[in-house]
């Protein structure tokens, strides 16, 4: 099965779309079932995926805000040990 996932900071630029190229390194590398879009945190409202991936403090905000997709925080945004590792424990659950 096919995941749809949004990379998204609060402006949208700069270290969302850093992100974006290493989770879309990790996700061909390891053959992850993992389609990936970005856009601002202003896009989260009408995304139809299953994943939200953000920074660590933005996903804190995010956590008591009713986001239905599951929401991964990252803390260090170029490294993809930890972006497996992520993705892998949500794409397993």
């Amino acid at each position: 099965m096919m995941h749809k996932a949004l990379v998204a900071c609060r402006a949208g630029v700069g270290s969302s779309l850093m992100l974006k190229i290493k989770i879309n390194e990790v996700v061909k590398e390891h053959q992850l079932p993992l389609q990936v879009e970005h856009a601002s945190l202003d896009g989260v409202a009408g995304f139809d995926g299953d994943l939200l991936i953000t920074l660590v403090d933005v996903a804190e905000e995010l956590k008591g805000k009713g986001i239905k997709q599951h929401i991964i925080g990252i803390t260090n945004i170029v490294d993809k040990q930890e972006i497996y590792e992520k993705l892998t424990a949500f794409l397993n659950k």
